[in-house]
């Protein structure tokens, strides 16, 4: 050290280093309280952008899983129904064959043929999800319910599973209900008839097994989406953790020694501005 005191060089360079120091532990100390490695946008930059873009794609994830569910959701409604029609059929199947025989009192059958009819066109038009029809009407019910069920807006399903039974949309299903919804006594005394309505519920029979069919590849399908979702919603997650969590351990150990760096340094500042007072030996 020279003999000059107008400027204390070692003393500045002293604070200069404690300031350093004391910059380092506050934060690691703010990592500590935050349990976070970037509290700032300056703390890192691109992983900050990177992390962000991340937590976004999460949110659509997450938003895609709801989607899942209530696609679920919306096809367990319908296949409830679905499955309540298919007995109603096999009943009306029992009618009709209990209607060959020339004992059998045809006006009790016909009248319970058209009620049987008439229950499947209620759970027809009464099944809703949400306020919105699935088994009949027009807009997404004949066209298809899409959902958004992937990590882009354009990873979408469709489920179409009942368009050939809604109203409009198939002749051959509404005339074959209609037909037994105004069945009568004469209509179980002709053969010719009873033919046309065996083939009328063969029609029935098979648009129902068609549309719980798609409803359980639909179901299929939403498993393994709902599984890619959480893998890669796993995945997403553990990069924004390497982004922004902090390493707690590591995190106490530096903000320890800064602790005592800091005591050193303060100590050295202490020592060094007033190391120039040995030049008033000079004056003695």
């Amino acid at each position: 050290m020279g003999f000059r005191i107008n400027t204390n060089v070692d003393a500045l360079n002293a604070y200069y280093a404690l300031a350093k120091v004391n910059k380092e532990t506050a934060t690691s100390q703010l990592r500590l309280a935050s349990g976070k490695r970037i509290n700032n946008v300056a703390d890192d930059t691109s992983g900050f952008n990177i992390g962000k873009s991340l937590e976004g794609k999460i949110a659509v994830m997450k938003a895609a899983q709801n989607n899942v569910s209530g696609a679920k959701n919306l096809l367990s409604t319908a296949e409830g129904s679905l499955l309540s029609v298919n007995d109603l059929l096999i009943k009306v199947e029992g009618k009709l064959s209990d209607s060959t025989n020339p004992t059998a009192d045809r006006s009790a059958l016909a009248s319970d043929i058209k009620s049987l009819a008439t229950e499947v066109q209620s759970i027809l038009e009464t099944t809703k999800f949400n306020n919105t029809s699935l088994l009949t009407g027009a807009g997404d019910a004949k066209s298809g319910f899409a959902f958004q069920v992937g990590n882009s807006y354009t990873d979408k399903i469709t489920l179409d599973f009942a368009t050939a039974i809604l109203s409009g949309s198939s002749s051959n299903f509404n005339t074959s209900l209609s037909n037994f919804e105004n069945v009568s006594q004469t209509s179980l005394t002709t053969s010719g008839t009873i033919t046309t309505l065996q083939g009328n519920l063969s029609t029935l029979k098979s648009e129902v097994t068609a549309a719980l069919g798609k409803i359980g590849n639909f179901v299929q399908r939403l498993d393994i989406k709902e599984e890619t979702l959480n893998i890669s919603m796993s995945n997403a997650q553990a990069s924004t953790s390497r982004l922004f969590d902090a390493d707690m351990a590591m995190e106490q150990l530096n903000a320890t020694r800064g602790s005592i760096l800091g005591q050193a340094a303060t100590s050295m500042v202490a020592q060094l501005n007033s190391a120039p007072q040995a030049v008033l030996s000079l004056f003695r």
